[in-house]
């Protein structure tokens, strides 16, 4: 048997996410029209045997947390439970934290997936892939290929060519290291809580031989527990014939802004044609003209004469007025566009409104689409003392007004705009 742990993060995290990390927990953040979480849980639900999923992380158990878990019990026929740290424990700590809860059971192996990234998850591929390399209890990690500028951005991994061994893991390392990079998609076996019960015991040594390293005293249990997978455990394992690497030529992307949300949603919209293409809009008779791939909700109300796509999900509740162009943009529920307003490269967050002829634009900062390895770059807000020009944000219940034009700018919740903006942060 086996199980899954999907690692969702807590508020202190997900800050790049803002201002939509205000309204929902980012793991909970809509991607091509489901929650982010969704595309994890549908991936492990297709892995034969997989009994029980687990989400571990330091949110307060919320209403919307609540519900998404019990759909999606009902939806897929499997365990899916929450389990809350008590504090921030690093990659590692939270499934230490939690590891009977993990080994219960018996599983012979499990993965263990962080929430934020987006990929075709080729979890049977990884289980296969296990079976043949190294002994019967190494650990696999996926792997993708960088170009040789981004990789430094990422965990680093130098594998034995012959065996897919890894020789040398360096997590963001200051000169390049190797261009394949860690997906952030595991498969263990319990052994694993032995090499962390070691970090875990030789932390607690440090601590009493060290009780203040320059800090206030914190909670000393809490800084024994907090341990990262990548640098404390990866690079410790890796060369000594227990860690392998499986290299997927199938798309990945980080979703650390809400700018690669877009992004991800295009990836995930693509798949959409082989592994749910009920979920993908077409042209119909009455209904607007669509371009490309776009996801439409059943709830949403939208005018035939409007354009919409390539990448584009509508959320439940949407309205649509006439001759509306939306593109490469995702609007989130109960927002309203009104006649002849115009959406691109842009989040229209939950309840807002945008008046008629008005035009919100951003500036997509997608990877380099002719270098088949570029990734997204993780963009810093401010280049130089100015805003980096990226895709425009409106928080929720934000009201466009007629005619103007909202270009580059990120505006925070319950904002009346009374005029056009560029480049700014509307506080």
């Amino acid at each position: 048997m086996l199980k899954a742990v999907i690692l969702i993060g807590g508020p202190q995290k997900g800050t790049r996410f803002r201002p939509l990390s205000f309204e929902v927990p980012k793991p909970l953040f809509p991607v091509a029209g489901v929650p982010m979480l969704q595309h994890h849980i549908e991936a492990c639900v297709k892995v034969p045997n997989m009994k029980e999923i687990l989400l571990i992380g330091f949110y307060q158990p919320n209403e919307e947390l609540n519900r998404f878990l019990s759909n999606a019990q009902q939806e897929f026929k499997i365990s899916i439970r929450y389990l809350q740290e008590y504090a921030a424990l690093g990659t590692g700590g939270g499934i230490y934290h939690f590891r009977d809860q993990i080994v219960s059971g018996g599983p012979e192996a499990f993965f263990v997936l962080n929430a934020d990234v987006c990929s075709a998850f080729p979890l049977k591929e990884m289980l296969s892939f296990q079976k043949e390399h190294g002994e019967p209890n190494s650990c696999v990690i996926l792997g993708t290929t960088a170009n040789r500028k981004q990789s430094m951005n990422y965990g680093c991994i130098v594998e034995n060519e012959e065996t897919n061994e890894v020789l040398h893991y360096v997590e963001k390392p200051s000169t390049f290291v190797s261009d394949i990079i860690n997906c952030g998609i595991y498969l263990f076996n319990p052994d694993i809580f032995q090499h962390i019960g070691t970090v875990f015991q030789k932390n607690q040594q440090d601590m009493l031989l060290y009780p203040y390293d320059g800090e206030e005293p914190t909670n000393g249990w809490h800084r024994a527990e907090a341990i990262r997978l990548e640098q404390d455990i990866f690079t410790a394992l890796a060369g000594q014939g227990k860690l392998y690497v499986y290299k997927t030529l199938s798309f990945w992307s980080q979703i650390k802004s809400a700018g690669s949300a877009i992004y991800a949603s295009r990836l995930y919209l693509n798949q959409y044609h082989t592994s749910h293409p009920e979920r993908l809009a077409s042209n119909k008779e009455g209904g607007p003209k669509i371009s490309g791939n776009v996801y439409i909700h059943p709830t949403a109300n939208i005018d035939p004469t409007a354009m919409l796509g390539p990448n584009v999900s509508i959320g439940t509740g949407v309205t649509i007025g006439a001759g509306v162009r939306v593109r490469e943009s995702i609007i989130l529920h109960g927002a309203t566009l009104q006649d002849h307003s115009c959406v691109l490269n842009s989040i229209v967050g939950w309840d807002s409104t945008i008046g008629k002829w008005a035009r919100v634009e951003g500036t997509p900062s997608d990877p380099n689409p002719n270098d088949p390895y570029a990734k997204m770059d993780s963009e810093t807000l401010f280049r130089d003392g100015k805003l980096t020009p990226s895709i425009t944000i409106l928080g929720c219940n934000v009201t466009i007004p007629s005619e103007v034009i909202i270009l580059n700018s990120i505006v925070l919740p319950h904002k009346d705009l009374n005029r056009s903006f560029k480049n700014q942060i509307i506080l």
